[in-house]
């Protein structure tokens, strides 16, 4: 059962909603060791650090064309055709992300426009390990394809048997990538960031991950030459419930982000003591059928049921957590969804699990913990795109613009400023 907390003070919400705290010094010693190892070493540091961390010996770090068929043949019909509808959906919601170039007549004879390309080289991380989320590749792969990328290289963790799980590799195989590393954790990402003799060295790297992938990403980030999509750590949930809830749709929402791992946070907030407590008894029914009870029992001990007095207070507490994923299992979803200003995904109603964003409504599951959705977006066919800027400016344009340049340049002291306009301005 989870701890319940009845109408907390607004100065006390900081520590009360505090997430489970990363060993951020020990953390970075590792990352950094492994960075520099993956630099001067290159693969022999790959396979050293995979017997070390995920207690397998590899020979190949590349997925073979033998290990996609194998793939293919150990997933069966059933979950083959619900991976080709969830792909549709997350391609069709992806693909109606793509914007037009539009040019802007700022002033008679000065038109500036921007245009969308595709960062050429992208790394994609997929979780793995005891969960394998296949889900993952379609919700980075597809986005990055729409977006053009001309190299996409995936890297996921193997199993205990040293082979990546199936049904990530026929995922893979089947909306066209090929490019697949058996790596996992921070020395995936060291690899995508430095390249080595097997790996490609990527522009950018995007996907979730437990607390040492985040730590990773951020170095990777810092190291120089490659981008990330956001900080995307452990998992997390707040469902915001009134009487109009059905506590058992709310305990195995709140369970099934639970059940990630033992860093996961969960938290309810309501408006009535006894949703509080008709929630609590069923997520003790629910976990207690679950395979992965003892890991979402551990994520329990770092959540939280909230009770305050208004939908208002609920949604301005949702507001300052800025949860990855949001529920509004109230009876106005869209009203309550139009107060929300941080969040990664929000579900309203209470027949929009967070799981039908996981893996096939169309959006994406790649999103920003740990309040960072406060200033962050999740991953959209928009991570995979640079935009640059053009601008065409005609001799008349320049004469109307020119002596805004050189006031402007002039007022900060940059006399090489002023004289390009100046010159200009002169010339006949």
């Amino acid at each position: 059962m989870i701890k319940i907390y009845k109408y907390p003070a607004r100065d006390t919400w900081e520590s009360l909603l505090r997430r489970p705290a990363l060993q951020a010094d020990t953390l970075q010693q590792t990352v950094r060791q492994v960075f520099e190892d993956v630099r001067a070493q290159g693969d022999e540091a790959l396979r050293r650090y995979e017997a070390a961390f995920d207690k397998v010996q590899l020979t190949s770090l590349r997925v073979t064309e033998a290990d996609f068929e194998e793939a293919g043949r150990l997933t069966d019909d059933t979950l083959k055709q619900a991976i080709a509808t969830a792909t549709d959906n997350i391609r069709r919601f992806h693909a109606a992300q793509i914007a037009g170039e539009q040019a802007v007549e700022t002033m008679p004879g000065v038109k500036c426009w921007r245009r969308s390309l595709p960062i050429e080289k992208v790394g994609l991380y997929v979780p793995g390990g005891s969960a394998p989320l296949f889900s993952t590749v379609l919700m980075l792969g597809i986005p990055a394809q729409i977006a053009g990328c001309r190299e996409i290289v995936l890297c996921t963790p193997p199993g205990k048997n040293g082979k990546v799980a199936p049904a990530v590799l026929y995922a893979a195989r089947y909306i066209g990538l090929t490019s697949v590393f058996t790596l996992g954790g921070i020395q995936a990402v060291a690899a995508m960031t430095c390249g080595t003799e097997s790996v490609p060295a990527v522009y950018k790297i995007l996907g979730p991950g437990n607390q040492y992938v985040q730590a990773a990403k951020q170095y990777a980030a810092m190291y120089g030459g490659v981008s990330i999509d956001m900080p995307a750590g452990p998992s997390e949930v707040m469902v915001l419930a009134d009487d109009s809830c059905k506590p058992a749709f709310v305990a195995s929402d709140l369970l099934s982000q639970a059940e990630h791992g033992p860093d996961s946070q969960v938290v309810l907030v309501t408006d009535s003591e006894q949703i509080a407590a008709d929630v609590n008894r069923e997520i003790e029914v629910q976990t207690a059928r679950l395979p992965r009870r003892e890991i979402a029992a551990k994520a329990l001990e770092n959540s939280r049921i909230v009770i305050l007095s208004s939908l208002e207070e609920m949604l301005e507490m949702s507001n300052f957590y800025a949860p990855e994923h949001l529920i509004l299992s109230v009876a106005d979803p869209q009203k309550a969804a139009s107060m929300v200003t941080a969040a990664g995904s929000v579900f309203l109603g209470n027949y929009a699990p967070e799981s039908a964003g996981d893996y096939a409504s169309g959006t994406n599951h790649s999103l920003p913990t740990s309040g960072y959705a406060r200033s962050c977006s999740g991953v959209s066919t928009d991570s995979f795109i640079k935009k640059i800027t053009f601008q065409h400016i005609t001799r008349e344009g320049f004469a109307a613009l020119g002596p805004v340049i050189e006031t402007m340049a002039g007022a900060e002291q940059l006399a090489a400023h002023r004289n390009a306009a100046t010159i200009r301005l002169q010339t006949p």
